[in-house]
């Protein structure tokens, strides 16, 4: 009987011993097979391609068609090669480019090579029209400052002859900020206001998409603005709600269906404002 519980513990021993042999070698299988798995689920680097208007093509292929060559202005606010220039300084440019908005002859005055605004002379428009565009404009408010607010070096720069950037002497000039130096006129505060002084020269760099209407006159995309104030960002890609016009103090305007081109306008607001070097580079939509 002793003989017989010594056999039966014995082999109960070895089956204990056998089971965790079989336990521990299940364990260092598994691992092996989790990392063989993971590394064939690795993913593997993706041929790209890219849909663009010229075809498809591979990320960094080098038959891809290159962007057009345009040779840059020769010094800072110079017109590169592929802009149309609306004023280059000569009288001869202001006649040749530039109207009332009747498209008779502006009564703006050419004066050491810009162009200037005189008492109810009205606004002065491009003959030329356009859409979206990148527009660089020169201005200067009088040097004898005159008037304060809205009163002081007031203009404006106008786009498609609907949207205005406001033209003000902005140099420690109070205002409405919505109507100051640089502002979509009743829509959106400059970020910053980086004025010159009263009688210095100073740049618009604007780039414009336009709004698109459809067949009812209801505006399906609304018009965009950056714009750069003497090289300083001052809209940065800024939604148009609506339109920039005036009717009272605390109102503005809506969108009104227009065409796809409208002209460039300054306005007149009974100040001497000049403008020069204008050029501008269309836009696709």
């Amino acid at each position: 009987m002793r003989t017989t519980l010594l056999v039966a513990a014995a082999i109960a021993l070895l089956g204990i011993v056998a089971g965790c042999a079989t336990q521990k070698e299940t364990k260092t299988a598994e691992p092996v097979k989790v990392e063989t798995a993971q590394a064939e689920a690795k993913p593997q680097p993706l041929r790209q391609y890219l849909d663009t208007p010229t075809g498809r093509w591979l990320v960094h292929d080098t038959n891809r068609p290159a962007p057009p060559i345009i040779t840059p202005g020769d010094t800072c606010g110079a017109a590169p090669s592929d802009a149309v220039v609306l004023f280059d300084g000569t009288e001869d440019s202001m006649k040749a480019n530039w109207t009332d908005t009747n498209g008779n002859p502006a009564k703006w005055v050419f004066r050491d090579g810009s162009m200037e605004s005189v008492a109810k002379a009205g606004y002065i428009q491009s003959r030329q029209q356009f859409g979206s565009c990148q527009l660089h404009v020169e201005f200067a408010t009088p040097s004898t400052v005159k008037g304060s607010s809205q009163g002081r070096g007031n203009s404006g720069v106008f786009l498609q002859g609907q949207y205005e950037v406001q033209v003000l002497d902005s140099y420690e000039n109070k205002t409405y900020p919505d109507g100051q130096c640089g502002a979509l006129y009743g829509r959106a505060v400059p970020l910053v206001n980086a004025s010159r002084k009263p009688g210095e020269w100073q740049s618009y760099d604007i780039i414009y998409h336009r709004p698109i209407f459809d067949k009812d006159g209801n505006v399906t995309r609304k018009a965009t603005f950056t714009i750069f104030h003497n090289g300083v960002l001052i809209q940065d890609h800024v939604v148009l709600e609506g339109g920039t016009g005036w009717i009272n103090a605390h109102a503005v305007t809506d969108y009104k269906a227009h065409g796809d081109k409208g002209p460039i306008q300054f306005q007149d607001h009974g100040n001497p404002v000049r403008f020069r070097n204008v050029w501008l580079r269309e836009l696709k939509d």
